[in-house]
């Protein structure tokens, strides 16, 4: 891993995206060393879309590294042990309010506040049932915000869930390389 850029990967409980997010983080640890980092109620939530101990294992074996899941193990992250760009994904409306409100309580949130302290891009892919409503003011904050990017987003049911959004994870990778370079991909809505 030697030579390669250090990206940090933090998931965040989004469960439903958990398939798609674990593509894009394959794909990308062909190209870059992946530190892994996981919410703490991440970490411990197993749902029907997998048991949380299964997903820490698959981290694991994807990138090497023991997966950081505290506020102490998290805060190095930025002084010590830099990221040249740290991705959340998925990142929850919950998350976005505290990224939004400078609010540090859970590992991804202090991984991010380390992060963005060395002025390094902070990349966000998130995955909310209000993202047209109670998360929409947050979203606002944070693209108006320097060095922050975002994955592209759409509807993601609109009929059944008019409100939701969540970002196209395909475009995980093409976001993360704009954003080294200083530039979000665009188009922001899809």
């Amino acid at each position: 891993m030697e030579g390669r850029k250090r990206i940090g990967l933090a998931m965040c409980g989004s469960y439903c995206t958990y398939s798609q997010v674990f593509d894009a983080a394959e794909r990308l640890a062909e190209k870059y060393e992946l530190v892994p980092i996981m919410s703490e109620n991440a970490a411990v939530t197993d749902s029907r879309f997998g048991a949380a101990s299964e997903h820490i294992k698959r981290l694991m074996l994807m990138t090497g590294k023991k997966v950081v899941t505290s506020i102490v193990d998290a805060e190095p992250l930025g002084p010590s042990q830099p990221m040249e760009a740290m991705l959340i994904a998925p990142c929850t409306g919950n998350t976005l309010a505290k990224l939004a409100n400078g609010i540090t309580d859970t590992a991804v949130t202090m991984a991010a506040k380390a992060h963005l302290r060395n002025g390094r891009p902070l990349i966000i892919a998130f995955s909310t049932n209000d993202g047209l409503s109670g998360s929409a003011e947050n979203i606002g904050k944070l693209l108006n915000r320097r060095g922050i990017y975002f994955v592209p987003f759409r509807q993601d049911d609109p009929v059944n869930k008019p409100r939701s959004l969540q970002s196209d994870f395909s475009l995980t990778e093409q976001t993360l390389e704009a954003a080294l370079r200083g530039m979000q991909l665009q188009p922001i809505l899809r």
